[in-house]
């Protein structure tokens, strides 16, 4: 006897939808039956036609535990994901104090986040450079990061760009030394490309300007993150992967061009990867000017015919996977009554709605096969981050994780019932199509219907490479 049966389901992989059943024993899949296979088993879950998916994995999340859970933290941020059909994130090492940038901060990190995950979530490591405001004796971390791969972390993060002092700016210097360090390990290293001296330089000019309009600010926003700070950095960062053979993950691509960079590289045998988010591939900075602050998010959105573009770039996979960069704020750190552009908090509420907008997109505004989904969201992140052989696929042994999903399911973003602990979103009023009615992880239903399961809260589980 099984512990559930999954039946009456359209199972989607990156290559074909089937019809089939799916058993699930101990956590795993145990068996994938024939569409009305007789099975005995504790639990039925009738899926009534509707896709079913290997859960949803998200890449790039930002829940700010510890020391920054005014803005998230793991319960209400993986509350929220999982209702959106997410089984599995990879949280994001900075928007925290302290930062994971060493073992003593894993530890301090865990003993807080493992305590009440609703889903199951891996971490990236923090690569980080010199501290301008602290003795000689407290430099960059190029000497965790050894000590971090053995804790587990699926990948590690840093920034080209200026960020303060709580997570500071790698130079090429540190890129360089920190792909030598753990090219041995076939660590994989993830980048915020946008180039250092060109938005500061272009910010302090802009923010120079006296008497500008609120649409004047934004425009001077947008202009200081143009397309150049990201290509040239992405450039720069492709260059030091050149130089050193080591993994190189482009995170966040917002513009074609940057995309044909990374898909440059790929074609010379570079071992490059790159995302992207729903919001470069479904919204544009006419976006940004409509709903001002809460909009804000680096690199910003672009034009019409840029975002159009990147479609060619995922459906060719170049752009091999979608996160949602969730990165939440306090309501008033998103207030556009008392917060201009430059104030706001950089960074977008996007966790809850991550699988339905991208549903909406791919399949009812774009007219492509789920099947794109699967490969994005699932197959392809796990492959990546090194979580296949436990995510990512309908194989059997792997875990049990599965999102029903109805394509005809309607939805509308409503801030005001949002699970995460902050209200403010620039997609406040968006509606679609197609939305999970079902999450289960590890063979436990962990959301339902649009709630999560309060006895799920703790459930997951901290998912490391599979060796």
């Amino acid at each position: 006897m099984y512990d559930l049966v999954i039946r009456n389901g359209r199972l989607v992989t990156p290559d074909r939808i089937y019809e089939a059943d799916i058993a699930i024993q101990d956590g795993k899949y145990a068996a994938f039956l024939a569409a009305g296979t007789k099975a005995e088993a504790k639990e039925t879950i009738d899926a009534k036609g509707n896709y079913v998916f290997p859960g949803i994995i998200d890449c790039h999340a930002h829940l700010n535990e510890p020391g920054f859970e005014y803005r998230e933290d793991f319960e209400t941020g993986s509350r929220a994901a999982a209702v959106a059909g997410c089984t599995t994130l990879i949280d994001m090492p900075l928007n925290n104090d302290p930062s994971l940038m060493n073992k003593e901060i894993f530890d301090l990190k865990m003993g807080k986040i493992s305590k009440h995950s609703v889903i199951d979530y891996a971490l990236w490591g923090g690569l980080v450079g010199d501290y301008d405001d602290k003795p000689d004796s407290v430099k960059n971390n190029m000497n965790d990061l050894v000590d971090l791969h053995n804790c587990g972390v699926a990948a590690f993060k840093g920034f080209t760009c200026p960020n303060g002092n709580l997570f500071p700016t790698v130079n090429m210097g540190n890129v360089r030394k920190a792909l030598e360090v753990l090219k041995p390990y076939n660590a994989l290293c993830g980048f915020h490309c946008e180039e250092y001296g060109q938005v500061l330089e272009r910010e302090k000019e802009a923010k120079a300007k006296e008497g500008r309009t609120n649409e004047q600010k934004i425009r001077d926003f947008l202009d200081s993150h143009d397309v150049w700070t990201e290509y040239v950095a992405t450039k720069n960062v492709i260059d030091m992967a050149r130089a050193t053979g080591g993994r190189v993950h482009i995170c966040h691509v917002s513009h074609p061009m940057v995309a044909q960079v990374v898909k440059d590289a790929i074609h010379e045998g570079l071992p490059i990867t790159a995302e992207t988010c729903p919001h470069y591939l479904g919204f544009t900075e006419d976006f940004v000017f409509e709903k001002g602050a809460p909009a804000k998010c680096t690199p910003p959105m672009r034009t019409k015919e840029d975002m159009e573009k990147m479609w060619d770039y995922v459906l060719d996979g170049t752009l091999s996977c979608v996160g949602s960069d969730h990165s939440p704020a306090a309501d008033e750190e998103k207030d556009n009554a008392t917060k201009d552009i430059w104030h706001a908090w950089g960074g977008l509420n996007a966790i809850q709605f991550f699988l339905p907008m991208m549903f909406d997109m791919v399949v009812n505004k774009k007219g492509l096969s789920p099947t794109l989904i699967a490969k994005v969201m699932d197959y392809n992140p796990a492959k990546i981050f090194g979580l296949y052989g436990r995510k990512g696929a309908f194989e059997l042994g792997f875990d049990g994780d599965v999102v029903i999903v109805d394509p005809n399911k309607a939805w509308k973003v409503d801030q005001t019932k949002l699970l995460t602990k902050g209200h403010v979103s620039c997609f406040d009023g968006q509606e679609g199509k197609g939305a999970p009615t079902c999450t289960i992880i590890r063979g436990k239903v962990v959301a339902l219907d649009g709630m999560y399961k309060e006895e799920a809260v703790g459930y997951g589980e901290y998912i490391t490479p599979v060796k």
